[in-house]
């Protein structure tokens, strides 16, 4: 059976992840002295023209992966301090349950304003879908984080058949697996979450049912690698640098990197609580701003070795530079004797769009939720996204940041997306995207 939200299941927010949860704070206003000797004096004098920040405060979860890099490098180099948010806290979660307890709890009850997020997460969230006792509470997301950049890997036993894109050949081993007595396992990061969905995806595509023909199992992304090593999972999907440190440690491969199913996906969002986004509005978008200002750092090339050492810091991601970098810079060792350099389908953080929010994007992920079973087929998806996306809040910043005109977008909608099968989703007609779908549990 196909692991579902549950919302009886008891909260992973304990006592120790609670001591974990203050350890790992970092007040962004240490970096002030980093931002290139520029006095607060002078930073607040350089924001005044978008208005003053009703609070310097906020804080912000982050799971340990390379696409919370925005964050770290906002916090590290100054940037939410230039903007007058100088009492940032970025909190490391030790899971994206604890991400969502927290959000749950928000900072008045000792939990968070916002987050490092799975896309799909502030919408389950705002639906009560995975909250306790179904509880509803509103969420708004004001930036995509990164496009692309996770990677689905599978076990040693299967190094023989060097799966990749085609998951057909996984099925007729997974087959021959379950007929010796030995489950199958797929380990995602939560339910009906990015992770869950790619995984589903390259699956069902490959003639294999995740919900009849493999146990879907939900794993901390820092907790992949040492349960692939233990037996506890055939294939995982999970961002760097997990899929990188298995390879190192010869525990298995990568089939594949995401954005080879759907060139430049959306990936992770900075979502706030929507009552901080209400009391807070300008506070709310002096953080995107400063999260979009680190998006650019983290782009640029000659700045890949420094995000790299960043995150292998023990308070951010506590890796290896060595199991960071090199994908960092786009360079892909798939550990079955493929490498591709400069790969076309490395992480974004800035360019293509990466940072706006497209709508039509957070509708494939309310859709394919649906096809999964997570959401109701009647779910009034486009009235969720109506309230969770706030894209204006966006171009506000965009704005204040003098973007110019060709780095923001025209339209809400990035219009119709091809995956690797062929399929097509047309967000002004999902439903017919979800009947050209063979497998799927919905009826």
């Amino acid at each position: 059976m196909t692991d579902k939200p549950n919302n009886d299941q008891p909260s992973d927010l304990t006592l120790a992840s609670r001591r974990s949860f203050l350890k790992h704070s970092i007040i962004a206003a240490s970096g002030v002295a980093l931002f290139g000797g520029m006095s607060l004096g002078m930073r607040s004098a350089a924001w005044a023209a978008g208005g003053d920040v009703e609070t310097s405060k906020a804080k912000l979860g982050f799971i340990a992966l390379t696409d919370a890099a925005p964050l770290f490098v906002a916090a590290e180099k100054g940037f939410f301090a230039k903007y007058g948010m100088t009492e940032v806290e970025v909190l490391k979660q030790s899971s994206w349950g604890t991400t969502r307890d927290n959000l749950v709890l928000g900072s008045a009850k000792n939990g968070i304003d916002g987050a490092h997020i799975l896309t799909p997460m502030p919408y389950l969230i705002s639906a009560g879908i995975v909250t306790p006792n179904n509880q509803p509470v509103p969420m708004s997301i004001l930036a995509r984080l990164n496009l692309a950049g996770q990677c689905i890997s599978v076990g040693e036993e299967y190094r023989d058949l060097k799966i990749g894109l085609d998951s057909t050949p996984f099925k007729a081993a997974l087959e021959a697996k379950k007929a010796g007595g030995k489950k199958v396992s797929a380990a995602v990061t939560f339910p009906g979450g990015t992770h869950d969905l790619w995984m589903r995806y390259w699956l069902a595509a490959g003639g294999i049912d995740p919900n009849a023909d493999i146990n879907t199992i939900v794993v901390p992304p820092a907790q992949m690698v040492a349960n692939m090593k233990v037996g506890s999972m055939d294939t995982f999907c999970v961002c760097e640098p997990w899929n990188a440190q298995l390879i190192n440690q010869k525990i298995g491969y990568t089939a594949n990197t995401t954005g080879e199913l759907w060139h430049n996906h959306p990936e992770k969002a900075f979502a706030l609580r929507s009552d901080y986004v209400a009391a807070n509005p300008n506070a709310a978008r002096a953080l995107t701003m400063a999260i979009m200002e680190a998006q650019q750092f983290c782009e640029k090339a000659e700045n890949k070795e420094e995000v790299a050492k960043i995150c292998s810091q023990r308070k951010w991601i506590g890796a290896p530079y060595k199991d960071i970098v090199d994908r960092m810079k786009g360079n892909f060792a798939y550990g079955t004797g493929k490498v591709i350099e400069n790969h076309p389908e490395q992480m974004r953080y800035w360019d293509d769009h990466a940072s706006y929010p497209f709508q039509s994007h957070d509708l494939w992920f309310l859709t394919e939720n649906k096809r999964w079973g997570y959401l109701p087929a009647d779910f009034d998806s486009q009235a969720l996204i109506a309230k969770v996306n706030r894209e204006d809040i966006w171009r506000a910043a965009a704005g204040e940041l003098n973007l110019p005109a060709e780095l923001i977008p025209t339209s809400t909608s990035r219009g119709v997306e091809k995956f690797f099968d062929g399929k097509l989703f047309d967000p002004e007609n999902p439903q017919a995207y979800l009947d050209s779908l063979t497998i799927k549990a919905m009826a």
